[in-house]
């Protein structure tokens, strides 16, 4: 654990919190709620806006094929918009860095409705994951470092946690616009400019923590040196490369159950279960059903992710991400292999959802743990988003062969091997 994040004794997390410890806590939760927002507004009308620009059916393999591809370019932007915004934010500060990576991913999340090819919108994807990837290293940098220890891994788990809102949130949006065949999935898109708002609140109120300045002004006075390349700090000794490795480990597990496999479950619900013959009548129907089945899975993500930040807290962080581990290596495949129906699919893909979006509270508790102040950001999102280097080609992977075998076969073999 790095030394400048040492732990409190227990008390009540709230304790001593001020107003502005709160708005901290708001405006990280908020920024990060409107980020998954937006990555869940792509994942619930990615099949639909492909086969509307490529012209064919939804349930056409080139569809599939295209969807793969657009994911995966999306999650090579993520990546990329993390490793480099989060060497941004160690130089320019949190503040800032999350609020220029919110007005990239709100701006071409917007764009993303307007276009007109799927090369047009497999391009606006790689863009708008330059921002989503940025905002999570410099958000939890934020908390880390403004929150007293005593409070931190309840306030990251919140914010972490509130990511399953915005989930939900999209679930909501796509079940009110996305469904509504006189909208369609362009106008899902243009609500993802609404997170824009946000910007006004961090560049009016927020201020950059004080272990960053003060660390800022060791590197002016030269009583610290900051490296040229960042990102190979990360390497520079024993206990930097240990912690970098296990945390860029833990994130590829599960980046890879999660994008690999788990976004898919509106592919499943909507194609499979609800609407197999993909019946034109019964479209309207499966749709606000699927709908349902994503809000009721990020319900459980929500709920998990609070159940890991509980339980990092009082049993420490490797206990918490061990079990996570194993009820994610056998609920994630079970719930595409035996989920036939609406209500199974709200049961099972709730239960998915709690296990493996408890990993992703751990990562926002664990990863700014590892890191010095002067390599926090960047550390952060190294860890987060080397990751999805490595899984980027799930998503493409997984396109191939459920065209090939189908979603639920594609399922059991792409989480094989996570």
């Amino acid at each position: 654990m790095s030394q400048d994040l040492t732990l409190d004794p227990p008390r009540r997390w709230y304790n001593g919190l001020t107003g502005y410890h709160y708005l901290v806590i708001a405006v990280a939760s908020m920024g990060w709620m409107f980020d998954t927002m937006d990555q869940w507004l792509y994942v619930q009308v990615k099949t639909p806006a492909v086969a509307d620009l490529l012209g064919v059916a939804q349930s056409d393999p080139l569809t599939q094929k295209w969807v793969g591809l657009a994911q995966t370019v999306f999650i090579l932007g993520w990546a990329t918009g993390g490793l480099f915004f989060g060497m941004v934010g160690d130089r320019l500060g949190r503040t800032k860095t999350m609020g220029v990576t919110i007005l990239i991913y709100a701006g071409f999340t917007g764009l993303s409705g307007l276009a007109q090819t799927a090369e047009q919108f497999t391009i606006l994807r790689f863009l708008t994951g330059l921002g989503i990837g940025g905002e999570f290293a410099a958000g939890a940098a934020l908390v880390a470092e403004s929150i007293p220890a005593h409070a931190r891994a309840t306030a990251l788990g919140i914010v972490q946690a509130m990511s399953a809102l915005g989930n939900v949130l999209a679930g909501v949006i796509n079940f009110t616009i996305g469904a509504n065949p006189e909208l369609g999935w362009r106008w899902v898109f243009a609500v993802g400019v609404i997170p824009a708002f946000l910007l006004f609140i961090i560049f009016m109120f927020l201020r950059e923590p004080q272990v960053w300045i003060d660390n800022r002004n060791r590197i002016r006075q030269g009583l610290e040196k900051r490296s040229q390349v960042p990102l190979l700090d990360l390497f520079s000794d024993r206990v930097l490369l240990r912690n970098t490795l296990v945390g860029a480990g833990l994130a590829t597990v599960g980046v890879i159950g999660f994008w690999g496999i788990s976004t898919w479950s509106s592919e499943l619900m909507r194609n499979v279960v609800l609407n197999p013959t993909g019946d034109p009548a019964l479209k309207q129907i499966a749709e606000k059903q699927m709908s349902f089945v994503i809000m009721a899975q990020n319900l459980g993500g929500f709920f998990g992710v609070l159940a890991f930040s509980w339980m990092a807290q009082r049993t420490g962080r490797r206990l918490s991400f061990t079990l996570s581990l194993l009820a994610s290596a056998i609920v994630v495949p079970a719930a595409f292999m035996i989920t036939n129906s609406f209500t199974m699919g709200l049961v099972m893909f709730a239960l998915m959802g709690f296990v493996l979006l408890s990993m992703f509270g751990g990562y926002a508790i664990y990863f700014p743990e590892l890191f010095p102040t002067r390599l926090r950001s960047t550390g952060t999102g190294f860890c987060y988003n080397v990751a999805r280097f490595v899984a980027a080609a799930a998503p493409f992977i997984f396109g191939h062969l459920s065209g090939a075998v189908g979603i639920r076969y594609a399922a059991l073999l792409v989480s094989s091997v996570f």
